[in-house]
């Protein structure tokens, strides 16, 4: 049974809860706005590594001020108990999204450039989320994506953001997949999410930025395919697919840009050393994919390659022509021409220094303008 009241914020109805609290839709009646309440659970409500992760998520959303991210307004306290007072986001979750199957490519890389855009705000102020899920993803009516819930994240040299209180970061909890997300954590094994967490983190590592960009990978891989990359039946058989399987790229749409498809395999990489470093620059090929510019796509290869082969027999034949030129003009210097035959003016030839896409082919021309092969962009030299 939720509370009336808390403060001046009338308590309307649960939306939901997760492993270390619940949270509530109500309204503040001094501003007459909808706002979200969460409170720690009556497990944890007197726990001080609870409460002091709790406060330390206050301090991390009040550092990161972006439309990608849910704000802040406040930390109330009543009755003995501590209240994050939250921007109350309407829509769905992207793990609602994702309940009904794979989404369009066009939509897939639409949110993830939106995801991939506030991560890299969190990212730059030195934030690392740790626990990026589509159940942590909320896109509005209008489309507009809003990153939820960093309670699990910590500022890159793994301390506390600005928090004085002891956090247990020896001991992190480990939340299960997307589908046990209301089951109780296990406290004292790792902090995350089965099936998105990056390998390091998985095996109790310290975690940077690059895990972030793991869960990414995880998180648009499930957008196009509609299944997680590392899936199982339990939390163990996730975390062992995480850390032993590689994700299967064959089950992306046949639409994928190429592009698309290299981002996810860097992002994916098991090493982090391997990985992408940047979620900005995840964020780059997004951006250039949606513009459509592919510099080379699994279907136009094939024809690249042919062109490239035309191209370099065009530029063979052209060389080939040049020098019997050349070779013809040096000869008929030096025969001997009748005293009445009139001597032509030595003439200066072109050669081109890039070859077009397509015939006419650079070659020679004349002084007097006389195609021989074909102009494109032309270089001057002397004979």
């Amino acid at each position: 049974m939720h509370p009336a009241a808390i403060g001046p914020f009338n308590i309307e109805r649960e939306l939901g809860r997760g492993g270390m609290g619940v949270v509530y839709l109500a309204t503040d009646n001094k501003l007459d706005r909808q706002i979200a309440i969460k409170a720690l659970s009556a497990d944890f409500a007197g726990d001080p590594d609870r409460l002091a992760r709790f406060q330390h998520e206050a301090k991390v959303l009040a550092s990161l001020n972006h439309p990608g991210i849910a704000a802040i307004y406040g930390l109330e306290e009543a009755n003995g108990h501590q209240y994050l007072i939250l921007e109350y986001v309407a829509g769905e979750s992207l793990a609602d999204w994702l309940a009904k199957g794979p989404m369009p490519i066009d939509e897939s890389l639409n949110l993830a450039r939106q995801i991939a855009t506030a991560l890299e705000v969190a990212h730059e102020k030195g934030v690392i989320h740790r626990d990026l899920k589509p159940g942590n993803v909320m896109v509005t009516p209008d489309g507009v994506v809003k990153v939820l819930d960093f309670g699990l994240a910590r500022t890159a040299d793994g301390k506390p953001s600005t928090t004085t209180a002891p956090v247990a970061t020896d001991s992190p909890t480990v939340i299960s997949p997307a589908r046990f997300a209301h089951s109780p954590t296990i406290p004292g094994v790792i902090m995350g999410t089965a099936g998105y967490m990056s390998p390091e983190q998985a095996r109790g590592k310290p975690v940077d930025k690059r895990s972030d960009i793991f869960s990414f990978g995880c998180v648009l891989y499930e957008m196009l395919t509609g299944a997680q990359p590392f899936r199982g039946e339990t939390v163990a058989d996730a975390i062992g697919a995480t850390l032993h399987k590689e994700s299967d790229l064959s089950l992306l749409p046949p639409g994928t840009p190429r592009r698309v498809r290299d981002l996810l395999t860097n992002c994916l990489a098991k090493d982090r050393k391997d990985r992408l470093h940047d979620i900005g620059d995840a964020r780059l090929e997004l951006e250039r994919a949606i513009g459509g510019q592919e510099w080379l796509s699994a279907a136009a290869a094939p024809g690249v390659r042919k062109t490239s082969r035309s191209l370099a027999v065009g530029a063979a034949c052209a060389l080939t022509l040049l020098a019997g030129g050349i070779g013809w003009l040096l000869a008929s210097q030096f025969t001997p021409r009748p005293p009445s035959a009139p001597v032509a003016p030595p003439q200066t030839f072109y050669v081109s220094t890039s070859l077009p896409s397509k015939p006419p082919y650079s070659g020679l021309v004349s002084t007097s303008g006389r195609e021989v092969l074909g102009v494109h962009s032309l270089a001057r030299i002397g004979i």
